[in-house]
């Protein structure tokens, strides 16, 4: 039974991110039905509002002691690090003696955070890093923007990261090709009958752009959906976007969407806790959703953690294509547009057979995203 410490990003400072928690989760998850003894470390930023960081703290303890995790998270706290990289760290929820003793045992150290402290990781036998930012990592790194520290073993959930022909470089580092997990008994096959939207649950705008010499672009979910913003009128299909939602400009897209025929929800009002997301997803009648314009330029063949929840849950789902793809299918359960008018005959096609979608749609996600196949591979290249 392998001891595996998991390193998540910004889990426990985002206590309305339901979906955000699930992407790491479904991992542990994996690594503790294979056997694994599992941890989870985070590095906590602290706000300057004791109040407010002592109820997101809480938050966060409470989620995970409903996930069995109790007395195996350790919480770095401390202020931005950008700004404050050498100050001193207090340990959250275990005891600094008990992260220590959990560290010296670890046979491995399963890394998300790009930007870890890299004090830590010779503290642990082996150290393997996940990029679930196919291409932009790359990217980032390429150009100097973004420092990862050295790793034993490096994992992507890109399937073009680094292949060649493929528009994402390798980095001068061996990457092992994984697919993104969703663990398949936490979400099972919904029986009951869904609502009548597709749906999807994102951020809608952020701070996220794409700066090199040659170009610049914004890369965010609010550019990619303005692209389609008058499916509705295309197609008797209701379509619902769960958005998080924080600016004036913000709230003027929704109306300007609304007036579109597009349905918009708050993702904070369904989907700020990971069952409220859960069920969200399990109400509806399948996904539609679109990619950051990164994913269409690096062709890294992407599908969301958040899809493969769909997925899971047997709601089909119709997704932005982001490059030619080995195994993911097109045409029944899944359906990949670059077109309005490609989504349309989607839709159309999922409603002439709803059932027969909804069963592909679980098949996919049993036959290439079960967290324990996602996880044993993971553990076989990082451990051999």
């Amino acid at each position: 039974m392998a001891t595996v410490v998991l390193s998540a990003f910004n889990v426990a400072g985002f206590p309305e991110g339901g979906g955000h928690f699930w992407v790491y989760m479904q991992y542990a998850l994996g690594l503790r039905q294979l056997g694994c003894d599992v941890y989870w470390l985070e590095r906590f930023v602290r706000t300057g509002d004791d109040a407010r960081d002592a109820l997101t703290l809480g938050t966060f303890f409470e989620r995970m002691k409903g996930f069995g995790m109790e007395g195996r998270v350790a919480l770095q706290a401390g202020p931005d690090p950008k700004r404050f990289p050498d100050a001193p760290l207090q340990v959250l929820g275990m005891t600094e003696p008990a992260l220590d003793e959990a560290i010296g045992r670890a046979d491995l150290l399963l890394n998300f955070h790009y930007a870890i402290d890299p004090r830590l990781l010779p503290r642990f036998r082996r150290t393997a890093l996940v990029d679930i930012d196919p291409g932009l990592l790359q990217f980032w790194t390429s150009r100097g923007q973004l420092t990862v520290p050295r790793h034993d073993v490096y994992f992507s959930t890109g399937e073009t990261v680094g292949k060649p022909g493929g528009k994402i470089p390798d980095c001068g580092l061996r990457w092992h090709h994984i697919r993104p997990a969703v663990c398949l008994e936490r979400w099972p096959y919904a029986a009951d009958p869904p609502r009548g939207a597709f749906t999807t649950v994102s951020i809608w705008d952020s701070d996220d752009w794409v700066v090199d010499a040659e170009e610049t672009y914004e890369n965010t979910k609010r550019v990619a959906f303005l692209e389609f913003a008058d499916l509705p009128r295309l197609t008797k299909q209701p379509l619902e976007l769960a958005l998080f939602l924080r600016t004036e400009r913000d709230l003027a897209d929704k109306r300007d969407l609304e007036g579109r025929g597009w349905r918009i929800r708050h993702s904070r009002e369904v989907a700020a806790t990971p069952e409220m997301y859960q069920l969200y997803i399990q109400r509806s009648r399948g996904e539609f959703s679109c990619a950051k314009g990164s994913c269409i330029k690096f062709q890294n063949a992407w599908v969301s953690d958040r899809t493969l929840c769909y997925l899971a849950s047997g709601r089909p789902v119709v997704v932005q294509d982001t490059g030619p793809s080995s195994f993911l299918p097109d045409g029944e359960g899944m359906f990949r547009f670059s077109t309005a008018e490609q989504a349309v005959r989607a839709f159309d096609v999922i409603n002439g057979d709803y059932e027969k979608h909804r069963r592909a749609a679980r098949r996919i996600a049993e036959q290439f995203f079960d967290a324990k196949q996602v996880v044993k591979e993971i553990l076989h290249q990082a451990l051999a």
